[in-house]
């Protein structure tokens, strides 16, 4: 696995220098017919489209800091941090957001990047339109590898800001410039599309998860589904990974806290896609931020640099959250060590440093980068795995969609299969009664197990606006009533992203989202 996070490395070195706008090439760029080809070239480009993936801009910084700070469960801790950060947890967002496309550092910045993602997935299909024939299937698999990491693109983008340019491998130069957005309803056709021919040509299971099998896809198309209301194919597809979780090599992990430790987490059959880091500085590329994020000044927990009090959970996240359910222990820092080897509550945290807020820290990142010996710098320079898709989540898309459906019973059999990890803990003392088995589970319990299963991993903002929560859970009753900024939440804006205003100047076709 280590191994190919350096030809990873190398490929992401090469995959950022190039035009960062909508356009498919460089002017200067030779098309595929154009020059000599090779197997490995083909093999570079797509590495390079999902070098991408460990990019600052993407999960580890820019959009992980977007998802989690428009969400309900994470508030800025610091209240000096960067106001682009600020913007986005307080409902008060400019257009011209530096997370959303700087125009001084495109590379930093999630719009640009996701495209390039979709651009290397483009020239990786071009060139193997060109390849001379190689042994029966090797072409498909990497149009499969291609097809999915552009579906999976596309399905960030279209979450985000709704219809977007849509550009396939067909595209030249002189249209992307002047694409218009293209409707919400065909860019999904296009995502489920690219799926399923991905599940159709990829391999069943993979070592290295950070490359996507048959039941990457198979997930991510029931994800889309779910996302769309289309209850029935959500239901179809993620029990049908259920029934082949042997072939895929798929399995709850015994102990929750395994799925985000950093070594242990590649003995695990629950990652199903994942964010590969490095663990090497490269332009300040590839690194773990969101333990830095997370973290705090001067705690000394897990390495002596600690973080910076930037994405902090409410305090009624965790007030809410039942003692005795393992998964609290694993996400929150309740207290901590400073560098004197001193226990300091929570309550006391912003004695080691003014910047940190006195709230429960989460822990997930922090404690993942703490595993490792090299782990410094605010924990940024480990290599850490993200979870992009497991297999709890394929669970908790079947509970969903069955909850729809009527399925009562299924749902119960699948929410109380993790609810049952949670209760035996780490497996050294005896299990918990907390949580407890649920019957006649409803979509409101479903959501409930989403939102706590998967906290902090970047789910919960998507979950908001596809269920329409926003009035609900930014309201009188939500957890951050107590904290400044969820009063401006609008509904008729909020719910998407402005398209940058550079993009708009650049393509007068282009239109922007309201309110904005």
């Amino acid at each position: 696995m280590k191994l190919y996070k350096f030809i990873l490395a190398a490929a992401f070195c090469f995959s950022v220098i190039g035009c960062s706008d909508l356009e498919e090439n460089a002017l200067s760029q030779l098309e595929p017919d154009e020059r000599s080809l090779d197997l490995q070239t083909v093999e570079t480009t797509i590495a390079g489209a999902y070098g991408h993936l460990s990019a600052r801009a993407f999960m580890s910084r820019a959009l992980g800091l977007t998802l989690m700070l428009r969400s309900d469960m994470v508030d800025i801790g610091n209240p000096s941090t960067n106001a682009e950060r600020i913007e986005h947890d307080q409902f008060t967002l400019s257009a011209s957001n530096p997370l959303i496309l700087n125009p001084s550092n495109p590379e930093r910045s999630f719009w640009p990047r996701l495209y390039q993602i979709v651009r290397g997935a483009n020239e990786t299909l071009r060139e193997l339109d060109v390849l001379e024939e190689q042994d029966p299937g090797v072409k498909e698999e990497i149009a499969a590898r291609a097809r999915f990491i552009r579906g999976f693109a596309y399905y960030h983008l279209v979450r985000l800001f709704g219809d977007i340019p849509f550009l396939d491998e067909t595209t030249t130069t002189a249209v992307a410039s002047i694409a218009e957005r293209t409707p919400v309803e065909t860019v999904y056709t296009s995502i489920i599309a690219d799926l399923e021919y991905a599940k159709e040509w990829l391999p069943d299971s993979r070592v290295n998860r950070a490359l996507p099998g048959k039941s990457a896809a198979s997930a991510y198309l029931a994800s889309v589904y779910l996302t769309r209301g289309e209850y029935q194919k959500a239901y179809n597809e993620s029990t049908d990974i259920i029934s082949k979780k042997s072939t895929y090599n798929l399995d709850l992990e015994q102990d929750y806290r395994n799925i985000f430790h950093a070594e242990n987490t590649d003995l695990s059959l629950e990652p199903i896609f994942v964010i590969d880091f490095v663990g090497t500085n490269v332009g300040d590329e590839s690194r773990d931020y969101l333990a830095a994020f997370t973290g705090f000044f001067q705690q000394a927990t897990y390495y002596p640099s600690g973080g910076w009090s930037v994405m902090v959970p409410a305090q009624a996240v965790y007030d809410s959250w039942n003692d005795g359910d393992y998964r609290k222990e694993v996400n929150f820092d309740n207290e901590a060590l400073d560098n004197a080897g001193n226990v300091l509550a929570y309550t006391d945290f912003s004695s080691l440093d003014g910047r940190n807020t006195n709230r429960p820290h989460i822990s997930k990142y922090t404690a993942m980068a703490g595993d490792l010996p090299q782990a410094n710098t605010s924990g940024r320079d480990s290599y850490s795995n993200y979870q992009l898709m497991r297999y709890a989540e394929v669970l908790l898309i079947a509970a969903e969609a069955a909850a729809e459906l009527g399925f009562s019973g299924e749902a119960d059999e699948y929410i109380n299969l993790i609810r049952e990890r949670a209760r035996y803990g780490d497996g050294t003392q005896a299990p918990s009664a907390i949580p407890a088995d649920i019957s006649g589970a409803t979509v409101e319990d479903v959501l409930e197990e989403r939102r706590l299963e998967l906290a902090f991993e970047q789910k919960r903002w998507y979950d908001i606006v596809r269920r329409d929560l926003g009035a609900e859970v930014f309201g009188p009753n939500g957890f951050e009533t107590e904290l400044q900024g969820t009063q401006n939440f609008d509904a008729s804006r909020d719910y998407l992203l402005p398209i940058p205003p550079l993009e708009i100047t650049n393509n007068p076709s282009l239109s922007q989202n309201p309110g904005y």
